[in-house]
């Protein structure tokens, strides 16, 4: 069995180093790639002013916040969900940062230890679109998931929309078979030699198909106007 939990967090500004806090925690459990109906989900009291940036981002105020549970009061239930766990976030650096300082502050062992590895979805994505927007919002646009209730930042909302996102990208061919015969398979399951059918059709282009063909390539590298790939020769 495989389990994984996706993870994100809002916060109160981007530095962790000059106090910056955790005000949000959200995370789904995906079990041998596939979403469970186990989450984890707190908003927290920061005991700090939230920077405008950051509140135009989430919308989290602190009056909102001012009766959630301080992160002393949650930090063991995130432990026990995430722990032995394989760890999914999107720009992991940002999150582990906070977490592992919110960690600090309780003088305990780092966040990142509990987890038995990470995996950054925003690495991934660079690699697999470089040059491309890889945010979330562009993640999703680009594997057709569905973002339209996302009209502010949310930490659970977010890791759900990372779930599929991550499924969506890690995900290789899994149907819409070409071939049904693995032709790759040369004997049966009592090892006899495996016969391939005999019966398959060939079907020739003809002579007025073959020239309706030349005619749409010359149109199509008359209008490109740059020589057509087609036309290079090949070497042996």
């Amino acid at each position: 069995m495989t389990r994984q939990v996706i993870l994100d967090t809002e916060t109160t500004g981007l530095n962790p180093a000059t106090g910056d806090r955790v005000i949000e925690i959200g995370c789904v459990e995906l079990i041998n790639r596939r979403l469970t109906d186990r989450t984890f989900h707190h908003y927290i009291n920061p005991e700090r002013d939230i920077d405008a940036g950051a509140y135009a981002v989430h919308g989290l105020s602190r009056e909102f916040l001012s009766d959630k549970p301080v992160f002393a009061q949650i930090a063991d239930e995130l432990i026990d969900f995430v722990a032995g766990a394989e760890l999914i976030i999107h720009n992991a650096p940002f999150d582990l940062g906070f977490l592992d300082s919110e960690f600090a502050l309780l003088k305990r062992t780092p966040f990142r230890a509990h987890a038995a590895a990470i995996i950054d979805t925003l690495v991934d994505a660079r690699q697999m679109f470089p040059g491309k927007r890889n945010s979330l919002d562009a993640l999703c646009e680009r594997f057709s998931i569905s973002n339209n209730h996302r009209t502010l930042h949310g930490a659970l909302l977010d890791a759900q929309l990372l779930a599929e996102v991550y499924v969506a990208m890690t995900r290789g061919q899994e149907d819409l078979t070409i071939d049904l015969i693995d032709y790759t398979v040369t004997t049966t399951a009592t090892g006899q030699a495996k016969q391939l059918p005999t019966n398959l059709m060939v079907l020739a282009a003809s002579a007025e198909e073959c020239a309706l063909h030349e005619q749409i390539l010359a149109e199509i590298a008359k209008s490109s106007k740059k020589d057509p790939v087609w036309d290079f020769a090949i070497q042996p």
